[in-house]
């Protein structure tokens, strides 16, 4: 199958076939690295990452793919570029495409790395806006796969804030992908309707589903999968802690809640979690609110259904997986 060229910016933008072949490559490439067979075939190239948002698996996943394919990178901080402040994303586009061989952005709104993405000659890949997260997509589809031996027909469901790029993206994956998907959320946390009206159509397609519901025992009831993610993202005030702790409670993922999935079921979570208070962040808030965890207990994230060292680990694979195909990677 042939992506070189392509950007990576969303899955709406990619067929069934081509997002199993971007998988399917992943796990070869992670059974090469495994063996310590070398793929670094795309030497003499250079990358360059853009982070307005700053991220341990991303950048680190982006990094080492690229010297796993023999490629440079030059890592720009929110500090380090002028995108957006000095200099417009156009001429950013325009500067760096003309030396390197692709462009990776994790930032704020999707319209950024799409603006970015029109006005570059080399491939854009999107590691994280507002809206969208397609290379944690492909990460959690090859950890489902892994687990399960095949994705179709398995139900996801996702609780917490159905409303941007984690809940947006597993919802566009699950129906595209022939899943069945649920949110479990608030009335007001829940995703856009034509977003919800686009994934209807991938599901009549695809045999998938989508259940979007305000009862979380409802959404997670017969599940393979169950999803969360944090509450409060990077980048959004602190006066909003309160109010995401109020309203997304119930949905706090919990061994009760565990118990109504399938006995097989897995929790999945793209990290970092709220899950004790080891972290500076998560001690602050646990004296201010009283709480010892958030999105979901430790006693689920430690535990034997956990699997988000495992996802998180390939994150480096399908990112890999993303520049060796739009950057005309060869086997050795």
């Amino acid at each position: 199958m042939d992506l070189k060229g392509r950007d990576f910016l969303t899955l709406k933008d990619f067929s069934p076939e081509e997002i199993l072949y971007l998988v399917e490559l992943a796990a070869d490439l992670k059974k090469k690295k495994k063996a310590g067979i070398p793929v670094d075939t795309l030497r003499g190239r250079n990358v360059a990452l853009i982070f307005e948002k700053t991220s341990t698996r991303t950048r680190c996943s982006f990094e080492v793919a690229a010297h796993d394919l023999g490629m440079g990178c030059t890592y720009l901080d929110p500090k380090s570029s002028q995108i957006g402040k000095k200099e417009s994303i156009a001429d950013t586009a325009r500067v760096l495409c003309t030396m390197f061989d692709g462009i990776e952005y994790r930032g704020y709104g999707q319209e950024i790395v799409e603006e970015l993405a029109k006005y570059s000659d080399v491939p854009v890949w999107n590691g994280l806006t507002n809206e969208y997260h397609p290379t944690q997509m492909l990460a959690d589809l090859l950890t489902i796969r892994e687990q399960f031996g095949d994705h179709k027909g398995k139900k996801l469901a996702y609780l917490g804030d159905a409303r941007y790029n984690t809940g947006n993206s597993l919802m566009i994956l699950c129906t595209k992908m022939g899943m069945h998907f649920a949110a479990g959320a608030p009335k007001k946390y829940h995703p856009d309707p034509a977003l919800v009206a686009a994934c209807d159509e991938y599901a009549r397609v695809s045999g998938g589903s989508i259940l979007i519901t305000e009862d979380a025992a409802e959404a997670v009831k017969d599940a393979d999968i169950i999803y969360t993610d944090v509450w409060v993202s990077m980048g959004e005030p602190d006066e909003i802690w309160e109010e995401r702790i109020r309203d997304l409670s119930p949905y706090k993922v919990t061994k009760e809640l565990m118990g109504k999935a399938k006995e097989s079921a897995i929790f999945l979570h793209c990290l970092p979690a709220f899950h004790d208070l080891k972290t500076s962040t998560a001690k602050e808030k646990g004296e201010q609110y009283g709480i010892t965890e958030m999105e979901v207990t430790d006693e689920v994230f430690e535990g034997s259904q956990s699997r988000v060292f495992e996802e998180a680990g390939n994150r480096m694979h399908t990112i890999k997986a993303v520049m060796a195909a739009t950057l005309g990677f060869s086997t050795i």
